[in-house]
């Protein structure tokens, strides 16, 4: 047991320390560039790269791993973070920095998608919810704590990329104590047609699991990377905003564990349903006192009380409905939900704050969030009775 707990511990804080590296390169970056008379268009469209990355390289990752196991895929996405990290104060530059998060993105989602594996394959399922959630957590309090690097930016521009290569050395040491291990195999499984037809039966058991990744997704990134400049453009100073974004990141901390817990007794889609709907509440009270700080950082703080789990508790629900030979795939699929929603989001995002000038940002927001909700009550019944019938 003891092993295992240790494996556990080394991952969620390697999970720790890339939140922390996404979460400080979202606001930074888009305040340089909005800093640098970059338009909100062009800001979204940088702020894309790093899920860029993630989709290009999803393809291609399953085989590596039931190759090599999860040790090396974790090694090596975390050296490609160290090292691009490390590059970006060498030039300023709009599509170098592009190609280094785009780099960001591709190591980061091999450390992720072998960590996920690893630990949802592991985990027994009465504490699915909860290790899951863990995994969330720590990804949740790096990501919390990455905004507040971005005042450092007056100090000097180089100095929250230093920082946050340093960190990302010092967790990745960690990972070369740990004893390599392999996901289930299926017959006959490496070549890229048989992923392919992989996804296609790992779609038709765990689809609407797939939808709560792609709306944390979508919700972060917008979040992250489209409203510092809505908030700068209505007058909300950046140290008010990054106070605002770390709410969120801190609603979710405080509430991930206990919600994961809640999900073991009384099922994934009964919690989702409910963090959904209140989300679309918060999220509408939020646009309502949008030039109260304090009650913007209310509502956004009760916002990530909410939604924050929403990403954790997807996969858990995606563990619940997929046969445990597709499990290295439902985890891949979660990755590219989640990336396709942080495509989409500052990139609507930036398009709605240039033509939507009198609309509250938080709107587009709150639409999802309901529609999810609606969507997961009306079809999540039916597609787990379904997986039941699989495992039986």
């Amino acid at each position: 047991m003891n092993k295992s707990y240790h494996r556990l511990w080394i991952l969620v804080t390697i999970v720790a320390i890339s939140g922390f590296s996404q979460g400080m390169l979202l606001p930074l970056i888009a305040v340089i560039f909005e800093k640098g008379g970059v338009s909100s268009s062009l800001n979204g469209l940088n702020a894309t790269a790093l899920y860029i990355g993630i989709l290009l390289v999803s393809p291609f990752m399953e085989a590596p791993l039931r190759k090599y196991g999860y040790k090396p895929t974790i090694i090596i996405g975390g050296g490609l973070v160290v090292v691009a990290l490390a590059l970006f104060p060498l030039w300023k530059s709009f599509w170098f920095w592009f190609g280094l998060r785009a780099l960001i993105g591709i190591g980061d989602h091999a450390l992720h998608f072998a960590t996920q594996t690893w630990i949802t394959s592991s985990s027994p399922s009465e504490k699915r919810g909860r290790n899951v959630s863990l995994y969330g957590l720590f990804f949740g309090i790096g990501f919390a704590s990455g905004p507040l690097m971005t005042p450092l930016v007056d100090v000097n521009e180089a100095l929250p990329f230093i920082i946050s290569s340093i960190l990302c050395l010092l967790g990745w040491v960690f990972v070369f104590t740990l004893k390599n291990e392999f996901p289930e195999q299926e017959v006959g499984i490496n070549s890229f047609f048989s992923t392919i037809k992989r996804f296609k039966k790992t779609m038709k058991y765990g689809w609407i699991a797939f939808l709560p990744t792609f709306c944390y997704g979508f919700l972060e990134s917008s979040l992250n990377g489209s409203f510092p400049v809505y908030a700068l453009r209505s007058n909300i100073d950046v140290a008010s905003v990054s106070l605002v974004l770390t709410a969120f990141a801190i609603g979710s901390v405080i509430t991930q564990l206990p919600l994961g817990v809640l999900s073991d007794q009384y099922g994934r889609r009964n919690i989702l349903m409910i963090v959904l709907l209140l989300g679309f509440i918060s999220f509408s009270a939020a646009s309502l006192f949008e030039q109260s700080f304090i009650g913007l950082f209310i509502s956004v703080l009760f916002s990530g009380m909410v939604v924050g789990s929403t990403f954790s508790l997807g996969i858990s629900y995606m563990t619940d409905l997929v046969p445990k030979t597709l499990l290295a795939t439902g985890n891949l699929l979660c990755g590219i939900f989640f990336s396709l929603g942080s495509l989409s989001g500052p990139i609507i995002g930036g398009i709605f704050i240039q033509f939507f000038e009198n609309i509250s940002f938080f709107y587009i927001i709150s639409t999802m969030l309901l529609i999810l909700s609606i969507v997961i009550y009306v079809f999540g019944k039916k597609t787990f009775s379904m997986a039941e019938q699989h495992h039986s």
